[in-house]
């Protein structure tokens, strides 16, 4: 399976999928996650990352699984990354 074409930041799933329809603030999402509006916010504009404890927070407040924001997570990294310049590196050989 290939990799999704430029795909949204999980933040951006996160407004769009579920604070935006359900008429949920930042501040409130924040106060339901145990979490800081500074810390939601960044995470809802791009800035920060989903961790692994805000993945289970998330699934356990949406009703989701914490793996669904780490994938999405992950694939946004993986799409960052590979859009930078790398060094030239050589596949390992094993001995025979």
């Amino acid at each position: 399976m290939g990799r999704m074409h430029n795909p949204p930041h999980p933040g951006e799933v996160l407004e769009q999928l579920w604070l935006v329809p359900a008429g949920v603030s930042v501040t409130a999402a924040a106060l339901a996650l145990g979490s800081s509006r500074k810390h939601i916010s960044s995470i809802v504009n791009g800035r920060a990352a989903i961790t692994a404890e805000m993945a289970l927070r998330l699934a356990a407040w949406l009703k989701t699984t914490p793996e669904s924001w780490l994938t999405m997570q992950a694939a946004w990294d993986l799409w960052q990354a590979a859009k930078m310049d790398r060094p030239k590196i050589k596949a390992l050989k094993l001995a025979a």
